[in-house]
């Protein structure tokens, strides 16, 4: 009998340009505005380092999203709530933006929906690369 498991890690995949203007609304339907500016408005707030910009767009195979910043800099993220301070890829920095904001959508409107999304950009955190750093920022 084997031990093995025939889970498959979760994959992101880039969206591309001409598909940008349907994914916010497929993710978050009528909430779509909230949810970006939330997305903005969490890096923001948790790094000095962030000054607008691009962002990429991240479909994940588990159904989830999440948004990045475009950038190959890192930024240094300061967690006032829990005493985390680290600094992270562009790509980690946004799953922790787009993780405080879900879990901000999914606490206010408490929609099944936007509750599971949540979960599942946390199930790919877990597995990403800078894992530690990232379930540390939202601890």
């Amino acid at each position: 009998m084997s031990n093995t498991s025939d889970v498959s890690a979760i994959a992101a995949n880039l969206v591309p340009e001409n598909h940008r203007p349907r994914f916010l609304p497929r993710h978050l339907g009528g909430l779509m505005l909230k949810g970006e500016f939330l997305v903005y408005g969490w890096l923001e707030q948790l790094s000095k380092d962030y000054g607008g910009g691009l962002w990429n767009y991240y479909d994940l195979s588990n159904g989830g999203f999440y948004m990045a910043p475009c950038d190959d800099k890192r930024f240094k993220i300061d967690v006032s709530g829990n005493y985390f301070s680290g600094e992270m890829s562009a790509d980690a920095a946004g799953i922790v933006a787009s993780l405080f904001a879900q879990c901000e959508l999914a606490n206010r409107y408490a929609d099944d929906k936007l509750i599971n999304q949540y979960h599942w950009l946390r199930d790919f955190a877990i597995e990403h690369a800078e894992s530690d750093l990232i379930m540390s920022a939202i601890d």
